[in-house]
């Protein structure tokens, strides 16, 4: 598991000369954005003064904003012959390289890494307001002004590379900030033209139709909208999700991103009070919800509120396998694309192989020792990290 934020070692620095006087700290000051240059390729002067500069070898290049360097590297480098602040970072964030940003806070003494160049699994927090507090929530929801994300957002899309492929937007529902969001969707058309984008919703905001008229009108290229439907049955969706009358809005929302030829994905994470009602739910899917661009069949992430909830919707992968079959076949059976996602791949049945896919974020993936041996683990898509610390399933074989 990737170590996305967490305290740096210091902000000050590290090797005084013999012969100098004692020197005065040099703390950076403010909360900085700082997109990460490695290695030696040019760089303008304009984009030295707002980035960061990774230390490894050799002598370092002047004229850049701030440099980082490992704890472990740190000992070669002398703070005093830089032209701005050095921090000294944790090692387990050797992974950073070049074109990555972060946010470093002086302050606090911390860092995060927001963006990773070369992973395809980048997505943005646009907030964590959410007008549902679902039982499994892997970010469970805050009732805080925390619009600053938006700002955040903004700022970082702006320093993304052009060749960034994908990007999704997540939450909290991020369509609560409104036509705000709507601004930061359209700067990402206009900026990452050829990006693939992601929205992770509740989709209840879109049965407002002049929302969703005004969404379509951005008319992003390549958008899609990942919205969850639980079950078939409306009281069991809302007990879930803890929300009387999610189910009728967020059917209503689906139904009006279609109309206006919007991209729709339908995610449904399994778990004991969702498997009970997976065949119907498929079915109520085809009859009623066919033009759905995709349908994802999710396994749980052991994190945030269902940590909490677990006793009430842990279930065996392996106990549904044949359950999740039925279910795939009845979407292949109506034409419909359909993924199995975060499921090991010895607890699944060989039938639902073409559905099947690696899926887990890179930096929260990992496999057992019981994986080691395992001839298919490259086809595999593993464990979330937070299954591999609190449970997963008795039934883990190597092929």
């Amino acid at each position: 598991m990737l170590k996305l934020g967490g305290k740096v070692i210091s902000i000050t620095p590290v090797e005084e000369p013999a012969t100098s006087k004692p020197l005065t700290p040099r703390i950076v000051q403010g909360n900085l954005l700082l997109p990460i240059v490695a290695g030696s390729r040019p760089v303008t002067e304009a984009v030295r003064r707002k980035s960061a500069y990774l230390l490894r070898e050799g002598s370092a290049p002047t004229g850049y904003a701030h440099y980082f360097v490992l704890r472990r590297n740190a000992h070669g480098v002398l703070a005093a012959t830089l032209d701005s602040p050095l921090t000294v970072l944790p090692d387990e964030f050797d992974y950073l390289d070049d074109g990555d940003i972060v946010r470093l806070n002086s302050e606090r003494g911390d860092i995060r890494v927001l963006y990773r160049r070369n992973s395809p699994h980048n997505t943005i927090l646009v907030t964590e307001q959410c007008q549902h507090y679902c039982l499994m929530c892997s970010q469970p929801p805050k009732n805080v002004d925390d619009s600053w994300l938006d700002d955040e957002a903004k700022e970082l899309i702006r320093l993304m590379p052009r060749s960034t492929e994908v990007l999704g937007f997540t939450g909290g529902e991020p369509t609560l900030f409104g036509d705000r969001f709507l601004e930061t969707l359209r700067l990402t058309k206009t900026l990452l033209p050829r990006t693939k984008v992601h929205i992770l919703s509740n989709g209840r905001t879109f049965a407002d139709r002049s929302f969703v008229k005004r969404y379509a009108t951005i008319a992003h290229p390549d958008v899609t909208v990942g919205i969850p439907l639980y079950s078939d049955d409306a009281a069991i969706h809302d007990h879930i999700v803890q929300a009387k009358g999610a189910f009728d809005e967020t059917v209503r929302g689906i139904l009006n991103l279609k109309e206006l030829g919007q991209k729709v994905e339908i995610r449904v994470v399994l778990h004991a009070l969702s498997v009970g009602r997976l065949e119907q739910l498929a079915t109520y899917i085809t009859r009623n919800l066919l033009f759905a661009d995709h349908v994802a069949l999710m396994g749980l992430e052991i994190t945030g509120f269902t940590r909490a909830n677990l006793d009430d919707l842990w279930i065996d992968q392996f106990t549904y396998k044949d359950v999740l079959s039925r279910a795939v076949r009845i979407f292949d059976a109506y034409g419909m694309h359909v993924s199995v996602y975060n499921h090991q791949l010895c607890l699944v049945n060989d039938d639902i192989k073409g559905a099947y896919r690696r899926s887990i974020s890179d930096w929260k993936n990992e496999y057992v020792d019981a994986c080691v041996p395992c001839t298919r683990k490259h086809e595999c898509g593993g464990f979330f990290s937070s299954a591999v610390q609190h449970k997963y399933s008795a039934h883990i074989r190597p092929f």
